[in-house]
Formats: C-alpha cells, structure tokens, sequence
C-alpha cells in the first residue's frame, strides 16, 4: 500500500461510499422490504465491526511508517475520526437488537395491555437508534468524503482552468477622429434592432 495524495484519497473514499452503502442496509421501520430483521441487524453490526477493523488498520498503518508524507496527518486524523461514528451505528443497531429479541420474546403476550405498551415503546426505540445509526454514518461519510478532496492535488484540468487568466483583455477604443457622434462606451456590446 502506498500513502501517495492520490491513493489516500481514494482510500478515503472508498471508506466513505462503503458507510454510504452501509447506510443504505439499513432497515426502515414499516417497509416490508426493509424491516427490522434479527438476522440482518446482527449481521450489520458485524459488518460495521469489521470497518472499525479497517479503520485501525489504516490508522496503524499510516501511524507506523517511516516516511510520511506531508498530508499523512490529516489522513490518520480522518480514518481515526470516522471510529467514532462507526462505533455509535453499531452501538445503535445493538440497541436494535436488543428490542428486536425484545419483541420477540414477547410476542405471545401481544394483546395484553401492558406488554402492548411496552412492545410499542421498543419500536420507539427500534425507530430512535435507526436514525441515530443512519446520522452516525452519514456524518463519517461526509466528513470522508470532505477529507478525501482536501487530500488529493486538484486534478490536472482543474489546475489548468486555474492558471488561465479570468482578465479579458481591453476592448480597443476607436479614435475620436473616426468615431461616431453617439458612439455606445468602450467594452458594451449594441445590438441592431
């Protein structure tokens, strides 16, 4: 693995669509499509534990090498930053497991009035740490997103557009021996009518 500008980025960014597509899994309360499961909730939480695993290692990595780069700081600082946030999902989304064992454990007292109440609350719950998840990694995928274009040079063409000059040059001014009586003012454009 290289730690070149170019490659950081994309590692940065590849770290950040894989939190989008992480964010993407997650279930919606109330779609059949994408209900809260046990099953994929559990195995969520173990996909996002491998990140934070991933994370580490690019950390360790850049932490450990002999000869850094000048923008290294900020790739570690980065990757480190983003553990955080992987770590509230997956905090989030045990929480998820947790009432869905809850739900069902309970599920054959479901017409009882107390357990109904409480049975309601755990969707409250349910429905609380699925957004708390979808924020925490939305803002780790953002935020990498950010870093990944402040890492990388700016791209070639870009750098070209920047060098060109945005002064247009002056428009020439007729003579006051040939120019007309009601001439329009230098540099304004008159159109027939």
């Amino acid at each position: 693995m290289n730690n070149t500008p170019l490659a950081d980025a994309r590692a940065l960014h590849a770290t950040a669509s894989a939190f989008d597509a992480q964010r993407g899994k997650l279930p919606v309360p109330g779609d059949p499509h994408r209900s809260p499961d046990s099953v994929a909730v559990a195995r969520q939480i173990s996909e996002l534990g491998q990140m934070m695993t991933d994370l580490g290692d690019e950390v360790l990595f850049r932490a450990a090498s002999q000869d850094r780069e000048a923008h290294t700081a900020r790739v570690i600082t980065s990757f480190a930053a983003a553990v955080g946030p992987v770590g509230e999902a997956a905090s989030a989304l045990g929480s998820v497991a947790h009432q869905l064992s809850f739900l069902d454990q309970t599920e054959h007292l479901r017409d009882r009035p107390d357990a109904r109440e409480a049975r309601e609350v755990a969707a409250l719950v349910i429905g609380n740490a699925l957004g708390m998840a979808d924020t925490a990694l939305r803002d780790a995928a953002d935020a990498l997103h950010a870093a990944s274009t402040t890492v990388s040079p700016p791209s070639v063409r870009f750098q070209a557009a920047r060098s060109r000059s945005t002064i247009a040059a002056p428009s020439p001014v007729p003579s006051s021996a040939s120019a007309p009586a009601a001439a329009s003012p230098p540099n304004r454009i008159t159109r027939g009518r």
